[in-house]
């Protein structure tokens, strides 16, 4: 049999070689995760007769671009065997055939409703490259896809199939959920067995970098530095070092900085606390509670004190309900208000905060479904909480982006003058998820409402509320 040239780097072995079953490969940019992706399908094709490798691309343009030109695409790596009949492509049904019955299909999903496509399929190597292109509805899909069937594996290959590979680089609508599907689940390389009700495979992160693919270093050694000039820091930061926790080009990466975010404290009895709100069922809720600052000084666990600009919004605690990346609880929402309730007795009776006021809330939650049939906001007021009205003013969303923005901008100065706005260091939801908001790329004055932007609308609800004290509207009858 004529012999290929299928070499793999040290760091692209590694993801070959792993027991892991759900891998997702790369970070940085040039780390060589599609060379991975078509040498690896190759190799485990001749290996095991009959094998089914699916290789995903979001657009068919990229798919045909990626991997079917240029000197490492398909094409070129399997032009011996071609020539000596051991496999062809079939151009018009997309897919690769060798000749032991093993194939390789080239498959796009650029839509959720594209997945019906694939619903028989039996999937035996999931490849998705840019993983970040795509939903997580799409991935948890096409995942569920993957099955041996009457696939005969050798016996050293055993355990290893069914297998999934993912590669991407940070940004994309499937950051947020990528990252904490993957990137926070554990420490870099480490292999996770997951429950049966996120797959039950083993999961693993293995991080690239260009320096971790000599080739595309020797043959253009001036990458890293165009990469490097990118221009936004954080831009360079996620395509240079494959840095996760900040997406260049968001609605808020530019003024988020180490500043916003501060240690736990108690919040001074004097300081207004309250909660805002957006509602969600199978998509997360998200509670926000709030201290606005009047001026007096709170004081830290080291026993100093501090005290930003009167007005300034300091987001104390949160609950956001969520069993995965943007997917909801699908709690009533009476047991919501009952959770709120329950939250808030607990920091009250901690001293985290003195009382708690009703903030505003998505109008949503007012809208009647039926004549005589009880609303979210009703249900929510029967359990305790009531809320306030939520400005949804034409051209509010820009101004609510643009007011958020100028408090971060305000927290990351060496001394503040203005209200700004800070997060205590246990509101994760809120600290994961905001730096890495996109912007809507149609409509760059908002964020993009595809993203997990649930806490976001929260807050923002708060930051538009002004003085919450000048508002009259209600929800869920009286306060």
């Amino acid at each position: 049999m004529a012999s290929l040239d299928l070499a793999l780097h040290i760091r692209q072995s590694f993801a070959y070689e792993s027991r892991a079953t759900e891998i997702l490969y790369g970070g940085a940019a040039g780390g060589g995760k599609s060379h991975l992706m078509r040498v690896a399908a190759i190799m485990w094709c001749a290996l095991i007769p009959g094998l089914q490798v699916y290789i995903f691309r979001r657009l068919s343009d990229d798919l045909l671009k990626n991997h079917m030109e240029g000197p490492s695409g398909f094409p070129a790596l399997l032009a011996e065997w071609m020539e000596a009949g051991y496999c062809k492509i079939n151009w018009s049904r997309n897919f690769i055939e060798f000749w032991n019955g093993a194939k390789i299909h080239l498959c796009h999903c650029q839509y959720e409703k594209d997945v019906s496509k694939y619903q028989g399929a039996e999937i035996h190597v999931l490849m998705i490259d840019e993983l970040t292109h795509f939903s997580e509805t799409i991935y948890r899909y096409l995942r569920a896809r993957c099955r041996i069937g009457g696939l005969i594996v050798p016996q050293g290959m055993k355990g290893q199939f069914p297998r999934v590979v993912c590669g991407s680089n940070p940004g994309g609508i499937g950051h947020n959920w990528v990252k904490a599907t993957f990137i926070d689940l554990a420490p870099p390389q480490t292999i996770v067995p997951m429950p049966k009700e996120d797959g039950g495979m083993l999961r693993q992160y293995i991080p690239a970098k260009l320096t971790d693919n000599p080739t595309l270093a020797e043959n253009d050694p001036d990458y890293a530095d165009r990469l490097s000039g990118l221009g936004s820091p954080a831009l360079v930061r996620a395509m240079l070092d494959g840095d996760w926790n900040i997406v260049a080009g968001g609605a808020l990466d530019d003024v988020w900085t180490p500043r916003v975010v501060v240690p736990r404290f108690k919040v001074p009895h004097s300081w207004r606390v309250d909660r805002s709100f957006d509602w969600g069922s199978t998509h997360p809720f998200a509670v926000a509670w709030f201290a606005e600052s009047d001026g007096t000084e709170a004081v830290l666990d080291d026993g100093s004190k501090w005290c930003p600009p009167r007005g300034s919004l300091v987001m104390c605690h949160e609950w956001y309900g969520a069993s995965g990346a943007n997917v909801g609880l699908k709690m009533a929402p009476r047991d919501v208000g009952t959770g709120i309730v329950e939250r808030e007795a607990s920091l009250i009776a901690g001293k985290w905060i003195a009382s708690a006021k009703p903030g505003p809330a998505d109008n949503q939650i007012s809208a009647v479904s039926q004549p005589g049939t009880p609303t979210i906001a009703d249900e929510m007021a029967a359990a305790g909480v009531r809320w306030q009205a939520s400005d949804k003013a034409p051209g509010t969303r820009k101004i609510g982006l643009e007011l958020l923005r100028s408090r971060l901008r305000e927290a990351g100065k060496d001394h503040p003058e203005n209200p700004a706005i800070y997060f205590m260091d246990h509101c994760r939801a809120a600290i994961s998820q905001l730096p890495v908001l996109p912007r809507d790329t149609r409509n760059p004055d908002d964020v993009d409402t595809s993203a997990e932007d649930h806490m976001y609308d929260a807050i923002r609800y708060r930051v538009l509320a002004g003085k919450p004290q000048a508002m009259t509207m209600t929800m869920g009858r009286a306060i």
